[in-house]
């Protein structure tokens, strides 16, 4: 099995492969067209290497499991951004989700919508391209603008340009408290309008979703200032303060249980409702709503061509499980080449997760 330990062996491996490499972090985000090729691990490339609290910054190895991260982080009461997801109960996985694996699918979760993506989060990458190359771009501190922004290409790449072997981080503080306020029996309608208003309030919304007819919006930071605030939009919007777990948006976990495909579109949260309806007139058999109506999770009969709802709507849709249908949305003319020039790049071999994005 190839499982380098060094930064050095990774690159030997790369320059002498002969055929394709299907990259392996955790193989806990199984996202895309199936890969042949030998097995590449990244496990052997863990550990922490540098964390500084007090200026907010964190570097791994690729490797490195989610779960240790985080810990660490809790131990100074930070964490991540972006509340990257746990994939593994909708795949069925069991192994640990990595940091690379992460940051090669730009997971990030319902914080998106005030802190940004983990592309935002990602200051720094160095990296492996498919000729042995070892490149480097960005730094450990915040304001390092040097060169080209490969740490921001690189992230959610699929390992189809390199492969990470270490990934620098901004990280925030953690919050003192969390409120959720959860409005009942809504319509997709009514959801969007609620969330509209809960983001456009100054009430410093972090997290607004609509699941099993539920409407449920977060505040987080001090105590008192989240009490007030959760206390207004009730006043705002109506519905009460409960103790939500924010994990099943997150991670989907109640599609996660079903049996069906599950597809991703991302639209204006505007367009929202209409989408919904469309999907359900194409046989989807549940809708939800995250990032205040922009992200739109459907779960569907196996093999339900559920792209075709889009229509003149806009945005894009995934494949997040499922066979039968493409994975992801199909690239304009102009794009297609823009990333063909780029995968010609940085890999000219073509033997980097062959196939991974269509």
């Amino acid at each position: 099995m190839m499982n380098p330990t060094t930064e050095l062996e990774l690159a030997d491996i790369i320059a002498s492969a002969k055929g394709p490499l299907r990259i392996v972090g955790g193989d806990t985000r199984q996202i895309g067209h199936p890969v042949d090729g030998d097995a590449l691990h990244t496990s052997g490339l863990s550990g922490i290497t540098l964390y500084e609290p007090g200026a907010l910054t964190l570097v791994a190895k690729a490797g490195t499991p989610l779960a240790e991260i985080e810990a660490v982080l809790a131990s100074e009461n930070q964490r991540l951004p972006f509340e990257p997801s746990d994939m593994r109960g909708l795949y069925g996985a069991s192994g640990q989700s990595t940091i690379g694996g992460v940051v090669a699918t730009n997971a990030s979760g319902p914080r998106r919508i005030q802190a940004g993506s983990c592309r935002d989060s990602v200051i720094g990458v160095q990296f492996v391209d498919g000729q042995g190359q070892i490149l480097k771009n960005g730094g450990r501190v915040m304001k390092n603008v040097t060169g080209y922004d490969l740490a921001k290409l690189m992230t959610g790449s699929r390992g189809t340009l390199g492969v990470l072997t270490e990934i620098s981080f901004k990280v925030l503080p953690a919050p003192e408290a969390t409120a959720t306020v959860v409005i009942e029996d809504q319509s997709a309608e009514e959801a969007v309008a609620t969330m509209s208003a809960a983001l456009g309030s100054p009430y410093d919304v972090n997290g607004a979703a609509h699941v099993g007819g539920r409407t449920v919006i977060r505040v987080e930071g001090l105590e008192g200032s989240v009490n007030y605030r959760a206390a207004e939009l009730v006043k705002k919007l109506g519905g009460t303060v409960v103790d939500f777990d924010w994990t099943t948006v997150r991670d989907l976990t109640d599609f996660a249980s079903r049996d069906g495909d599950i597809w991703r579109f991302s639209v204006k949260p505007s367009d929202g409702p209409k989408l919904g309806a469309a999907l359900r007139g194409r046989g989807a058999l549940d809708v939800q709503f995250d990032w205040g109506g922009g992200l739109v999770w459907a779960l569907a009969p196996e093999g339900a061509n559920l792209r075709a709802a889009l229509g003149d709507i806009g945005g894009h849709a995934t494949l997040i499980r499922g066979t039968g249908q493409p994975v992801f949305q199909p690239e304009s003319t102009g794009i297609k080449l823009l990333n063909e020039g780029l995968r010609m790049k940085f890999d000219p071999r073509n033997i980097l997760n062959t196939g991974r994005m269509g």
